[in-house]
């Protein structure tokens, strides 16, 4: 089959190139991603996430937000004839464009809003188009995996941004976020959500990872999990491979429909890596597991890509 092209719902570059790192655009400098190995594989939409690492909370959220997300632009500007970036819904019929790789920012931690509504707006109005509602821990929205309390819910004010989002057109991710938040985010959402880089429990009991019930939940309201490729929710023991991506997409599919799986890495923002699946430039060899093993090719099409940008056209304005 013609390689589909591909969405990844979820990398963490950007922290590396604001660092001044890595210019993310030469393989010899290491790292996971960059735009040329990306679009040589087959990549055409990237979601780049603005992570707000845990040294930067509570106080410095958002200056560091503001930062990588200014860094974004600024990466884009860098390379006008390699990358662009896609804020409404006419950008996607741009995708999959022939010489340059589409961009979808989000932002990794709701902490970035501290408690303040407009806050939402600034950074939609700077190109942010998802956003996680937490990280691990809990803050002003709702409460991380990590937060002893599971009974936690969202926050009041947690209930105004998913609704702000609904109205602003701008994926509501719920990957790292607890079960308690998860089920009521979808009793507020109107619009379908999205697990940008998560995987099932029932194959690896991690936090991180998604119930059955969840999965089905996610499929009947449309939205999409994004499979992770780190290790430690792949596989509880041993040393996890291509193989365990492909078990994880063929677990949701079956329990929620082929229609809800897709891909988010988390390339740059894990420190190990399925074997076999190590960096962007190795994605071919996941689509040609899937049809090894029985998918067919419209199948592999949604799961590489397509089932996110039916997302985007469902939830971009």
């Amino acid at each position: 089959m013609k390689n589909p092209y591909i969405v990844d719902g979820h990398c963490d570059s950007l922290i590396s190139f604001v660092n001044n790192d890595r210019t993310l655009n030469n393989p010899a400098e290491g790292g996971q991603w960059d735009i040329h190995r990306a679009r040589q594989t087959g990549v055409a939409l990237q979601f780049l996430a603005a992570f707000i690492e845990t040294k930067y909370k509570p106080t410095r959220s958002l200056q560091r937000g503001l930062q990588l997300i200014e860094g974004a632009h600024r990466f884009i500007a860098n390379h006008p004839d390699e990358v662009f970036l896609v804020q409404k819904k006419l950008d996607l019929d741009k995708i999959p464009d022939p010489t340059r790789l589409g961009i979808l920012l989000s932002v990794e931690g709701g902490e970035i809003l501290g408690e303040d509504l407009f806050i939402l707006d600034i950074i939609f109005k700077l190109g942010v188009r998802a956003l996680g509602l937490t990280w691990n821990q809990r803050n002003a929205l709702a409460a991380g995996v990590g937060e002893p309390d599971t009974r936690l819910k969202l926050s009041v004010f947690g209930q105004e941004v998913v609704q702000r989002m609904n109205k602003l057109g701008m994926i509501v991710d719920v990957s790292h976020l607890n079960e308690t938040g998860f089920w009521h985010v979808l009793e507020v959402s109107k619009d379908p959500i999205a697990a940008t880089h998560s995987c099932a429990k029932a194959l690896c009991e991690h936090p991180r990872n998604l119930t059955d019930q969840q999965l089905r939940a996610l499929g009947r309201h449309k939205g999409v999990v994004g499979v992770n490729f780190y290790p430690q929710f792949l596989k509880e023991t041993g040393v996890a491979t291509r193989d365990d991506v492909v078990r994880h997409i063929c677990h949701i599919a079956e329990v929620a429909g082929v229609e809800t799986v897709g891909l988010g890495s988390d390339f740059d923002g894990i420190e190990e890596t399925p074997d076999g699946l190590e960096q962007v430039g190795e994605y071919h060899y996941l689509q040609e597991d899937l049809i090894k093993i029985g998918f067919s090719n419209q199948e592999v099409e949604q799961i590489m890509g397509r089932n996110l940008m039916r997302l985007l056209t469902d939830v971009l304005k």
